[in-house]
């Protein structure tokens, strides 16, 4: 069963033309694809041909690049400019799509509803309540950390005869006069 490789126009202009590759049935040849040796041979050319041009193409792109990025500095362009002209392109299509439009009257028409006007009264109303609260606690708090700075500091608290005592005893329990008894 022949591999056929199809027409392509190489990098370099000129028309590859297709090639029938026989598969050796017989074992002669490479083990590993059942190709002959001369088909095996033209398939390595082939392949390094096309890495070849592969290279070459991204030395070309490379320098297309560098080419392009000098006229943008020329311009006065870089990709931050072209970045806001881009999401100012976005946003320009965005504003003037169809489901966008609709969206836009759909939220207009909600927000000129009478329901949505009296939720946006209690919202209000709800807040201001909230921050009255918050205010008498805030208040309250303040008033009462005021009284207790008016407060004596209570003493810091003394040796009591009792520890004075016990402190003695539990070191003479542990000597060996204590013990003997």
């Amino acid at each position: 069963m022949p591999l056929l490789i199809m027409n392509r126009q190489g990098y370099s202009g000129e028309n590859v033309s297709p090639r029938n590759i026989s598969i050796g049935i017989s074992g002669i040849g490479s083990p590993t694809n059942g190709l002959s040796e001369e088909d095996e041979f033209d398939l390595k050319m082939e392949l390094a041909k096309t890495e070849d041009e592969i290279q070459t193409l991204r030395q070309v792109l490379l320098a297309k690049e560098k080419y392009a990025m000098d006229i943008r500095r020329q311009l006065g362009t870089g990709p931050f400019s072209e970045i806001k002209q881009n999401l100012s392109k976005g946003w320009q299509e965005v504003q003037t799509s169809n489901a966008y439009l609709t969206a836009s009257a759909t939220l207009e028409d909600i927000s000129q509803s009478n329901v949505y006007k009296r939720t946006q009264e209690s919202i209000s109303n709800a807040g201001q309540m909230t921050s009255a609260a918050l205010s008498t606690v805030g208040v309250a708090i303040t008033r009462r950390l005021g009284d207790m700075r008016a407060l004596p500091l209570p003493s810091p608290p003394r040796p009591s005869l009792g520890h004075s005592i016990s402190v003695p005893a539990m070191s003479m329990r542990h000597s060996n006069t204590f013990k003997s008894f």
